[in-house]
């Protein structure tokens, strides 16, 4: 499953063919809603901002490890305001407890 926008560059018919080649499904948020992808655009201009933009990976072994590395530091040591300061794992522990 490939999950996108309704940008234009999604909704052309030469995208849909080549989704469909690799074997893949795709799938559309709801026209004219951005608040079904509001979380997961958030995070990728985080880690287009704090970390893709700063290290400009070469290859694809590079952008993968930069990927990695800040999906860990994203969870476990960057804090965010809507969780009080904590890191999105360190939220998670406490409200469970």
């Amino acid at each position: 499953l490939l999950h996108s926008d309704q940008g234009f560059q999604y909704t052309t018919k030469s995208y849909e063919r080549q989704v469909k080649e690799l074997g893949l499904q795709g799938s559309h948020s709801r026209r004219g809603n951005c608040h079904d992808n509001a979380c997961i655009e958030s995070f990728f201009s985080h880690l287009k901002t704090e970390k893709l933009y700063l290290v400009c990976p070469k290859t694809a072994e590079e952008a993968y490890v930069a990927i990695q590395e800040y999906i860990d530091f994203y969870n476990t040591d960057r804090f965010q305001e809507k969780f009080n300061g904590l890191s999105p794992i360190e939220y998670r522990e406490k409200a469970a407890a």
